[in-house]
């Protein structure tokens, strides 16, 4: 993975989305319009933390955040989620 050029700020955290799924367990294909947004993805970068409260999350970390969670933004080329350390649920 190369080195990204964006450092978020105080307790937020740049999340990478896992893919959606595209086969249901029985092996049936979801199309497009039915897939689901992705619950759990990789940290890949973190800001510094607050006075009060440092980051606890680290890059490399597998977490599970909220269904509606998080702005979405696009970083060389790629699509990222931005949030508050506190819209993620725990570490996978």
């Amino acid at each position: 993975m190369s080195k990204l050029s964006f450092k978020p700020l105080a307790d937020r955290v740049l999340v990478e989305p896992a893919a959606a799924e595209e086969k249901t367990a029985s092996g049936i294909i979801i199309p497009d319009t039915a897939k689901e947004k992705p619950q759990q993805g990789k940290i890949v970068a973190i800001g510094t933390g607050t006075k009060d409260e440092p980051i606890v999350v680290k890059v490399g970390d597998q977490v599970l955040y909220g269904k509606y969670s998080g702005t979405e933004v696009t970083i060389e080329g790629k699509d990222y989620l931005i949030m508050k350390e506190s819209d993620i649920y725990g570490i996978v």
